[in-house]
């Protein structure tokens, strides 16, 4: 039996993005409406050039609309100005990226840990959450490893510690399987899901592959620029 979908706790209204190259107009999304309930896994497909990546920014506060409101979690990100939306994406919102974006000079645990540097924890509450979190992803056998020495699905786990060491309320993953062979992509999607069933994270994930898809509860398709109905 299925859980009853929360409350929505992202809100977009009539956002538009349209980019500017020379002269020329460049619309990537035309008048989203998309309402996300909280602890949900949600997945975005579509065909590249459809806006699934600029909806994940806008969702995450990297990237402003051209029009339109993003409320997310009773804040409208819109409204804030560059440091405050800053402020708000460190708190709010863990990343997962296809390329891992793990620094190779620092240890997994280092690597983990950097999101808490920007914090006011001490080193030892600092030393806990990263320990916490790499326990979580099945990884706290390999905390003084560098990225080198691990397979790329490690470091993907090592990559989601990161993102859910500052316990966010949103994780927002672009394609976190596409680098990934079959089974080291099952480790992450299960690990995805233990995160929305357990640990109650908002899940929004990009993705080409219709199996990783699959395993989120609500699938959406932009297709240039407009959202179909959800599956």
């Amino acid at each position: 039996m299925s859980e009853a979908p929360g409350q929505p706790i992202i809100r977009l209204r009539g956002v538009r993005k349209v980019y500017h190259r020379e002269q020329t107009e460049v619309p990537v999304l035309d008048g989203i409406d998309l309402e996300i309930a909280e602890n949900s896994f949600e997945a975005l497909m579509g065909p590249s050039g459809s806006g699934k990546t600029t909806l994940l920014n806008l969702i995450a506060g990297i990237d402003r609309p051209s029009a339109g409101t993003i409320e997310v979690d009773g804040t409208e990100i819109t409204r804030l100005s560059e440091g405050a939306l800053a402020t708000w994406r460190a708190r709010h919102i863990g990343f997962i990226f296809q390329q891992y974006n793990l620094l190779p000079v620092l240890t997994a645990f280092q690597n983990v840990e950097l999101p808490l540097l920007l914090t006011p924890l001490k080193s030892a509450e600092r030393r806990q959450r990263v320990e916490t979190a790499l326990k979580i992803v099945s990884l706290g056998d390999r905390m003084d490893h560098y990225p080198r020495q691990l397979s790329g699905g490690q470091e993907q786990r090592v990559a989601i510690a990161r993102a859910i060491v500052t316990d966010p309320t949103i994780l927002v993953a672009d394609e976190p399987t596409g680098d990934l062979d079959r089974k080291s992509a099952e480790e992450v999607l299960k690990l995805l899901e233990l995160l929305q069933r357990e640990f109650k994270k908002t899940i929004v994930m990009v993705t080409h592959d219709p199996q990783a898809a699959e395993r989120a509860k609500i699938i959406r398709k932009l297709d240039k620029g407009s959202l179909a109905a959800s599956a």
